[in-house]
Formats: structure tokens, C-alpha cells, sequence
């Protein structure tokens, strides 16, 4: 799979900004680079210099070298994935007369009943048969950068 830089550095520099809690528009006006650009370096859409992505990082408090160790390591953990689970694979049909993906390593009985129990916003991932390791590299991850994860809903409740 071929992973785009600009796409990785826009995921990691709106990923420090989102867990510094910090806007575009605050992140833009210290760094001196127009709103829309910045959000369009983050959306991987526009290809950032090394002067800009510098200044980003500045109005981050975030260290241009801790960035770039970061997105190798994503993109070298993107890069020696399998494509084990991926959608291009064969399919077989499975007992119940669906489509169920072939030799993937997980039983089909596990892939049917994560399936039903309404786990929703799983997006192509499979099952890690061992123990996984503490860095980003360590992961078995899918090949894909961009992933929506749902946030459950909240009940209110009244407490007496």
C-alpha cells in the first residue's frame, strides 16, 4: 500500500492539535499561515515546506524532529503490514450463505458474532493473534490513515 506523506504529517499535526486542545484558527493565526491551508495540510490535501511545517510545529510546542520520528514510524508500520484482511481478498461463502473473507486467520463463527453483536464503526480490521508491544510500530495495523471511531451515547442519570 503506498501512504502519502503529506497525508501521515496532517494526521499527526492534527492529532497534536486536537490533544492540546488548540483550534485551527488559534494554531494558524501563531504559526502565520491562512486557516484554510492549515486545514488543508492537515487533511493530507496540500504538501507543507519544511519552513511551514516548522512554524506549525512552533505554534504546537511540538519539536519538528518529534513529528517527522513520529510519521516514519507510522508509515513504516503502514508499510510492513500484511494485507491480511484486506479487501481485495478472496471471499468464500460461509455456512450461512454470506460472504465471509478467506483465510484471514480468524474463525468464521468470530468474524459472524463480532458482526452481530452490532459493533459498528469497525473499519477492516482482523484479530492479533499475540501480544502487542507498548511504540505505534509494535501495532498490526490496518493499511488506513483515516478512520471514523464513534463515540458511544450518553444516558443521562439522575443521582438522588
Amino acid at each position: 500500500m503506498t501512504v502519502l506523506l503529506r497525508e501521515a504529517i496532517g494526521d499527526r499535526l492534527r492529532h497534536a492539535r486536537t490533544t492540546r486542545q488548540r483550534t485551527l484558527r488559534d494554531i494558524s493565526r501563531v504559526a502565520r499561515v491562512s486557516l484554510g491551508y492549515l486545514s488543508e495540510v492537515e487533511r493530507g490535501q496540500k504538501e507543507a515546506s519544511s519552513e511551514l511545517l516548522a512554524s506549525i510545529c512552533e505554534a504546537l510546542d511540538l519539536p519538528l524532529s518529534d513529528l517527522l520520528v513520529s510519521v516514519a514510524g507510522d508509515v513504516s508500520a503502514l508499510d510492513s503490514v500484511d494485507t491480511v484482511g484486506g479487501v481485495d481478498g478472496p471471499v468464500e461463502p460461509a455456512v450461512d450463505g454470506t460472504d465471509a473473507p478467506a483465510d484471514r486467520g480468524v474463525d468464521v463463527g468470530e468474524a459472524h458474532a463480532s458482526a452481530a453483536s452490532g459493533r459498528e464503526g469497525f473499519e477492516g480490521g482482523s484479530l492479533v493473534t499475540g501480544p502487542v508491544g507498548d511504540e505505534l510500530t509494535d501495532l498490526q495495523l490496518s493499511p488506513v490513515l483515516r478512520t471514523t471511531i464513534h463515540q458511544p451515547e450518553a444516558k443521562a442519570a439522575l443521582v438522588a
